[in-house]
């Protein structure tokens, strides 16, 4: 699926224009690459997480010499994909969510009685 593909998608599932579609996902995406910029981590929950990984450097080959050559160690952008994009992908049904702990209600305070 093409950048214009998932534009059109969005536009027609929540009835916007292909323009206001176009700039929500270059503010999503312009969001995302920003915090990976700064070093951090954009999550989206059951999609998958967006950071950034350090390479070391390491010996590669060039392939038409043969010769050795250095490659310098240097930061890539990275993705792991979310618990619900994994079981999407392999044909399963999402994992359930557990249910959220409500807290237990307060008692109210007994106050001793008169006699």
């Amino acid at each position: 699926m093409t950048k214009a593909e998932i534009v059109e998608k969005v536009a027609a599932e929540i009835k916007i224009s292909k323009a206001a579609a176009a700039k929500a996902l270059a503010v999503i995406t312009g969001a995302i690459t920003q915090t990976i910029k700064a070093g951090g981590k954009a999550t989206l929950i059951g999609f998958g997480t967006f950071f950034v990984a350090q390479r070391k450097a390491r010996k590669g080959r060039n392939p038409q010499t043969g010769k050795e050559i250095k490659i310098a160690a240097k930061k890539v952008p990275k993705f792991s994909a979310g618990a619900a994009l994994k079981a999407a992908a392999s044909g399963k049904a999402a994992p359930a969510k557990p249910k959220a702990k409500r807290p237990l209600p307060k008692k109210a305070a007994v106050k001793p009685k008169k006699k």
